[in-house]
């Protein structure tokens, strides 16, 4: 019999792809779950707006549940928050500015006055249940991010979060190496650490480098308007973009529903300074000069309804791209955003502009030398990578082996795996079960109301269309009116209508021989009219829309 129970890993999203990061760590009567993120929906999703966490095992043990900690503020760490605690409403803690985006969210679904809250400072330590959480200070593309430090009674585990080691950042303090080589020297059991650049060989470049090439723009281009494109939460960047226009004598147009709110969420907290009058509305444009102006706005990753989209499409109400303009993204494109990127940037170019995408942005993510320094420092017993892709992941754990770790003190684990961990042995980790988890979509209003035969069906719709046969018929089974045929997405019916006669008289037979002498039963001449029709269209056409008998039965 061990002395201590084992501490259970047990991570709901984020080993898959990049984003919906959340995991529990679960020790006997406690539970303390890390960020809670959304995913963005895939291309054949079909007007799914985004993707959260399934929570099953966390809404069956909700009353272990302490709380939920964050370790920074982006989308795919915090953004599915306000429909998870509609369900499990506990304490959430957070650092500042993170606090301040996740009040946002809050406040938009009207949950700010049921929520519990608390500030944690990095440094600081918190006790949940029987766990604690320290706030480590790291450096990443958002500020106030920390990694976490999390003890319990079967040894102490080390998540950094999204982290870079940064020695010159833009706000703030450089990382807390210290810290993490002083928790290191007392014994770490597990290290879970970012995994999004563990392909890239040498170091990130720090945020400082891309205020210098900002300056080469402007330098470069006194007579252009600069419409500047990066994320919304990239509080540093924006910093550097409004002090390099200030230093040039631009005046700042900010424009995108999440720049707005994050810019003056930062500017409250006191984490992004602006000068006096460097700051005007899209309404004051107009009085002034080209070269008087610079645009940050949002859709650098090519977001079909994001401010620079709209632009590019020349469907944006207020602002008009027109030749001589030079439009800077300052961000890289996301994994699978690539095409719709493209595109804008093809749009851009077909106006007149010019467009800046070299040297203009840094990964917020550690490549391969930072990994290492952070396990030299750490020293784990087991190697965990998370944040990232497989082959991101399957790097990391590459990194992990050159180190010294072997196989079995490497874990590589699917989202909804229970790690069972301890320090009592030397091989003392193993995955023991697996809990639900997967994608709840949001679509609208609904959550999880959409689920895989509805896309399926929106999938088909997409692909094939849809044909409505509409027929009335009377007690015996016999047509007495139509069918009338309706086609959308399938084929146009005018320039159709030998094949839609043909259709016709398939329904005709298949009725026919469906009612014989076995009288009207409504099921079966369905089936029957979607069998044959679909049949038939698909020798005809090869194709195969969805088919849909409506049978009205007449007196």
């Amino acid at each position: 019999m061990s002395k201590t129970s084992k501490l259970k890993i047990i991570p709901l999203g984020g080993l898959e792809a990049i984003g919906m990061n959340i995991t529990a760590f679960e020790y006997e009567d406690s539970i303390v779950v890390v960020d809670c993120g959304l995913a963005f929906p895939e291309d054949d999703m079909y007007g799914i707006d985004l993707v959260i966490p399934d929570i099953t095992y966390l809404l069956d043990n909700a009353d272990k549940v302490k709380g939920f900690v964050f370790t920074h503020g982006h989308e795919d760490h915090i953004g599915a928050l306000p429909y998870i605690l509609k369900q499990l409403n506990v304490p959430i803690y957070a650092t500042t500015l993170t606090m301040g985006l996740i009040e946002l969210k809050l406040n938009e679904h009207e949950l700010l006055k049921t929520t519990r809250r608390k500030v944690v400072h990095p440094g600081q330590t918190i006790n949940l249940g029987q766990l604690r959480v320290e706030f480590i200070r790291t450096n990443h593309s958002i500020q106030d991010a920390v990694a976490l430090a999390i003890y319990s009674p079967a040894g102490t585990v080390i998540h950094t979060g999204d982290f870079k080691v940064d020695y010159t950042p833009v706000f703030g303090d450089a990382i807390d190496l210290q810290r993490f080589a002083e928790i290191g020297k007392k014994g770490v059991l597990a290290l879970m650490c970012d995994s999004t650049n563990a392909e890239r060989p040498g170091y990130t470049a720090s945020e400082k480098t891309v205020g210098l090439a900002f300056d080469t723009i402007f330098s470069e281009h006194r007579n252009s308007r600069l419409i500047v494109a990066t994320f919304a939460s990239n509080v540093d960047r924006v910093q550097q973009i409004i002090d390099t226009a200030y230093k040039y004598q631009r005046k700042v147009v900010v424009e995108g529903r999440s720049m707005v709110n994050v810019i003056s969420t930062a500017q409250e907290l006191g984490y992004l300074t602006i000068p006096q009058d460097t700051l005007i509305t899209l309404e004051e444009m107009k009085n002034y000069t080209d070269e008087q102006l610079v645009l940050i706005t949002t859709g650098s990753q090519g977001e079909s309804m994001a401010a620079l989209s709209r632009m590019a499409g020349g469907i944006h109400k207020k602002v008009q791209i027109r030749p001589g303009d030079v439009i800077v993204f300052s961000s890289h494109p996301i994994p699978g955003n690539e095409k719709s990127v493209s595109k804008v940037m093809n749009e851009l170019y077909s106006k007149g502009a010019e467009v800046i995408f070299q040297d203009t942005h840094v990964s917020g993510h550690p490549c391969q030398e930072e990994i290492k320094l952070i396990y030299t420092l750490v020293k784990p017993k087991y190697a965990i990578p998370v944040h990232g892709e497989y082959r991101h992941r399957i790097a990391q754990a590459k990194i992990a082996s050159y180190l010294g770790y072997d196989s079995r003190h490497i874990f590589m684990l699917s989202s909804g795996d229970v790690l069972e961990i301890s320090d009592e042995e030397e091989y003392d980790a193993e995955v023991t079960g697996h809990v639900p988890c997967g994608g709840i979509l949001v679509d609208g209003l609904g959550v999880g109301d959409v689920g895989n035969i509805v896309l399926k069906d929106r999938q088909r719709l997409a692909e094939d269309g849809i044909i409505i046969v509409v027929l009335a018929v009377d007690q015996e089974g016999q047509v007495v009116s139509g069918p009338d045929i309706v086609s959308r997405g399938f084929v146009y019916v005018r320039e159709s209508e030998e094949l839609m006669d043909e259709a016709s008289e398939v329904v005709y037979e298949a009725i026919e021989e469906a009612v014989g002498n076995r009288g009207s039963d409504w099921s079966r001449i369905k089936n029957a009219i979607r069998d044959d029709l679909g049949d038939f269209l698909w020798k005809r056409t090869k194709r195969r829309p969805m088919i849909l008998p409506i049978l009205m039965e007449t007196e």
